[in-house]
């Protein structure tokens, strides 16, 4: 009752557009309390110097309102809409590894699983018909590899994404820049109400928020938080798709492009990538290889070759995914002890089975 209450306020701040994720963030690490936020003078939030006066003037005028956000929050589960939090367990672990991670996420459908990788691929509105076919390409070879697609549900790339991950019967989640009880654009109507059967569609803004400009750029960092690699096909010099590598970069993703031809302006954005240091696509195995996650056939007589390991072997090994485990996670999971889990993994690596990558982390090699 006590996190159902705390949740309530926190729905009641993030309804105030004019305080940003890293703000309530700031304000809940100072007071330790969404309902000490909504309760405290006006003199000691000042003192605590986190607002600057516009916000401390908005958040007084906006305690008024605090009934009108209860009943929209009650009313929630009637839109089949669900407001995940920090404070949930279920909430994204991957955004808790960006430093402007949203403090409240509008669900429909459900949520990126945690224990399958994750690829946002944007690009331009206006693509070409060659761009559209190899987005809608990528994304689903990668679907049907279990990589789950994260895009923005815009026209053009993004929306051939998703198409892709849908015919390559997959996962896939539309991040959008208003409430999620609005299709935008219209005309993907039918592609959002697909994705909320093989996927969810999220949003940081409540309901009823309509699409405006300086929306999408603040959405792009939620495309890129929640994956594990960005691919841009298709993006002008200057686009929001650069602006979504740039993010990813910043929060330790890795970032993919497709090359195209110097001439044409519509690539110039992926080769000004390529340039900087991005990697290469040129087809979806070349982010797979990075993901450690091959074709279905491919996993198959992996799985095939795994059973001629012993029993301890075994246990460690299905404690792994293709995605790195760090140690202590996998410790957690086979419940040996640290130097016998260890020594097994060595094994298992020398063996081919698993790869190791900094820092203790452990993942089923896709080479097998």
């Amino acid at each position: 009752m006590a996190k159902e209450r705390e949740k309530e306020y926190l729905y009641w701040l993030c309804s105030l557009l004019n305080l940003g994720a890293v703000s309530i963030r700031r304000l809940y690490e100072h007071f330790q309390s969404f309902e000490v936020i909504y309760n405290i003078e006006d003199n000691e939030m000042e003192s605590a110097g986190i607002l600057n006066r516009s916000q401390r003037k908005a958040l007084a005028q906006w305690r008024g309102q605090l009934d009108v956000c209860r009943q929209a929050y009650e009313r929630l589960s009637e839109e089949k809409v669900r407001f995940v939090t920090p404070l949930d367990d279920d909430y994204p672990k991957r955004l808790l590894e960006i430093y402007d991670y949203p403090m409240g996420l509008f669900v429909k459908g459900r949520l990126p699983k945690e224990d399958l990788p994750s690829v946002a691929i944007v690009g331009a509105r206006g693509c070409s018909a060659y761009g559209e076919t190899l987005a809608e390409e990528f994304g689903r070879a990668l679907a049907e590899s279990q990589v789950q697609i994260i895009s923005g549900l815009a026209v053009g790339i993004d929306g051939a994404a998703h198409k892709g991950a849908l015919k390559g019967k997959g996962n896939t989640f539309g991040i959008l820049g208003c409430g999620v009880d609005i299709c935008y654009p219209a005309q993907h109507y039918s592609l959002y109400s697909a994705m909320e059967q093989s996927g969810g569609i999220l949003s940081e803004f409540p309901l009823k928020t309509r699409p405006r400009a300086m929306h999408f750029p603040m959405r792009n960092r939620i495309i890129s938080g929640l994956a594990d690699a960005v691919l841009v096909v298709e993006a002008k010099e200057r686009s929001g798709s650069l602006i979504t590598a740039e993010l990813g970069l910043e929060q330790g993703r890795e970032i993919f492009a497709v090359p195209g031809r110097i001439t044409d302006h519509l690539n110039r954005g992926c080769n000004l990538l390529l340039q900087q240091g991005a990697h290469m696509a040129i087809s979806p195995r070349d982010i797979l290889e990075y993901l450690g996650v091959k074709c279905r056939k491919e996993l198959i007589l992996h799985e095939k070759n795994v059973n001629g390991l012993a029993k301890k072997e075994k246990m460690v090994y299905s404690c792994l995914d293709f995605k790195p485990k760090h140690l202590d996670d996998i410790l957690e999971g086979c419940g040996l002890g640290i130097s016998e889990c260890i020594g097994i993994l060595l094994e298992l690596e020398l063996g081919g089975y698993v790869f190791r990558s900094a820092n203790h982390y452990y993942g089923k090699n896709c080479e097998m």
